[in-house]
């Protein structure tokens, strides 16, 4: 994970009184510092900040000496070196201008939040703060009106982002302004308002390059959405470099979408699907995957993130595998990219395929990073206007990419739509994103695993917001309908990866997906809810 500066006076502290904020704060730091292990908290402590797993407060180091600073009634100075976890709740209790000043004093200062700690510290878990620009959660709660709505008379809690995400005001109001004052087709108009739509149609392009960390904004081709981009792929490249005997290697892990356009390009060209292997814990086993890959390998696709158990492939290591073996690489970033930093660079794929709606955009766009040399050497995958150069009866002369796979008139207004989203993602932060997630993810796994009955899948040592279960003699339809009644949306069925749920022994599962606008409220509302589930529904035998 990269390391950034980010000065003290952009970070927002707790007003006087506000113990929940105070003690998220105070969180912070002890999770941040080494130390020696925390014997509690002094007596005297105002309700509501004892340690414990209610309180966020989790002992996990104590404050180094801290320069001296006037004490807090009936508690001991700061830089005593006695409980200082307390005296300095104190002090961000009462004098939150105080603990400003002395804080940036700490030593390596805010070594959490600025990167120093989170190498080598993967279970680190700070919840609820962040600086303004990174994941303030109450504040970006109120960027999402449809947070707002409620559902069968019970405040809307939704933990179905890996279907679809909610949409921010900035979206919502950027879609609006296009159809309000820019509205036009694209490229050929001589008029103002072509002029408006081709610059914020290629300005969204630009935004999805930044994104992504691509070389050339050429290299991005916009789509309808993952399921389209892998289409394309299989259908331009693979029918003109998948032949004969080649083999086309994929994972368990894999979204029907990037299993059904591989088989039908097999058929199609006579090659050979193969599957690589995951073990009980839902992880690709490198050493059967390795030995799949060969030169008959002409072809190697698989997720980045899996839809239906959250697992984290180790890409960049089965992408150099890949290569080793003189295969294409296309990796499928559609439950990635909302989690974490994507650079398509470092990561040396040939493509990368994403979805806007699952990343806060609108529907129906997404779009396909290609290395330049991999979109020149592909033909187009459908024909019409905008991707062509000169028509004649007899021949067509194709533009180069990205135009040549951008057949007719796109979804223009949702491509501007899913730049906004870029920009509104990357405004707070991935980094500061994943660290909210993970933190849900620890707190809902605790959760989870303490319900009688309930078996969670997956358990991958890197893994993303994804809670996949199944709840003993109940239904998973019933499991999501009853949730449904108290206004938590999750997902119910085989999430269009029914081979790595039947590799668990199951037909479908039940799913909660986190996003950034989650709290641990939500979690705590839905393990509730899963326990009178359960209880109303006693195992069998």
């Amino acid at each position: 994970m990269s390391r950034t500066t980010t000065p003290m006076a952009e970070f927002a502290f707790p007003d006087a009184g506000d113990l929940e904020a105070i003690s998220r704060l105070a969180n912070a730091f002890f999770r941040a510092l080494p130390g020696a292990p925390v014997a509690g908290l002094a007596p005297g402590l105002p309700s509501g900040l004892e340690s414990g797993p209610q309180s966020g407060l989790t002992p996990a180091g104590v404050l180094p000496s801290i320069p001296a600073a006037v004490p807090m009634p009936g508690m001991p100075a700061l830089g005593t070196g006695i409980p200082n976890e307390a005296a300095l709740l104190a002090l961000l209790a009462t004098s939150p201008a105080q603990a400003r000043t002395m804080l940036p004093q700490l030593p390596g200062g805010l070594p959490y939040f600025l990167g120093e700690a989170r190498a080598g510290r993967p279970d680190a878990a700070v919840p609820g703060f962040a600086a303004p620009t990174g994941c303030d959660v109450p504040a970006v709660r109120r960027d999402f009106p449809l947070l707002a709505e409620r559902v069968h008379g019970k405040p809307l809690i939704w933990l179905d982002n890996g279907a679809t995400t909610q949409k921010p005001r900035a979206v919502i109001d950027r879609l609006a302004y296009f159809y309000e004052h820019e509205n036009s087709n694209i490229h050929r108009g001589a008029h103002a308002l072509a002029a408006r739509a081709t610059d914020a149609y290629e300005a969204a392009r630009e935004s999805v390059r930044r994104f992504l960390n691509a070389g050339s904004a050429e290299e991005i081709v916009f789509v309808r959405g993952t399921t389209e981009g892998i289409n394309l792929v299989a259908q331009s490249w693979g029918k003109r470099f998948i032949g004969p005997g080649d083999e086309i290697v994929i994972s368990w892990l894999e979204h029907h979408a990037n299993i059904v356009p591989w088989q039908m390009l097999a058929e199609q060209v006579g090659a050979r699907l193969r599957v690589a292997p995951v073990d009980d814990d839902g992880q690709v086993i490198l050493e059967e995957y390795g030995a799949l890959l060969g030169p008959r390998t002409g072809l190697v696709a698989f997720t980045q993130v899996s839809n239906a158990l959250g697992t984290i492939t180790p890409a960049r290591t089965m992408i150099e595998m890949a290569h080793h073996a003189g295969a294409r690489v296309l990796l499928d970033g559609a439950q990635s990219v909302p989690h974490m930093v994507t650079d398509v660079q470092a990561l040396d794929c040939d493509w990368f395929v994403f979805s806007g709606h699952k990343l806060f955009g609108p529907t129906g766009i997404g779009a396909v990073y290609g290395k330049r040399a991999v979109l020149e050497e592909s033909p187009p995958w459908q024909g019409a206007g905008n991707m062509i150069r000169d028509v004649t009866f007899e021949h067509t002369e194709y533009h180069a990419p990205p135009a040549r796979f951008e057949a007719g008139t796109g979804n223009i207004a949702d491509a501007v739509g899913l730049g906004a989203a870029l920009d509104y993602v990357r405004k707070i932060g991935l980094e500061a994103i994943a660290r909210h997630e993970h933190d849900l993810l620890v707190h809902a796994t605790r959760l989870l695993d303490a319900i009688p009955g309930l078996r969670l899948l997956g358990r991958a040592r890197d893994k993303a917001g994804v809670l996949s279960f199944v709840l003993d003699g109940v239904p998973t339809e019933d499991v999501g309908r009853l949730l449904d009644a108290e206004g938590i949306a999750v997902r119910a069925g085989h999430h269009c990866a029914q081979p790595i749920l039947r590799r668990f022994g199951v037909e479908g599962s039940v799913r909660a997906s986190l996003a950034l606008y989650n709290t641990h409220a939500d979690i705590d509302a839905l393990a509730a809810a899963l326990q009178r589930i359960r209880s109303a529904r006693p195992a069998a035998g």
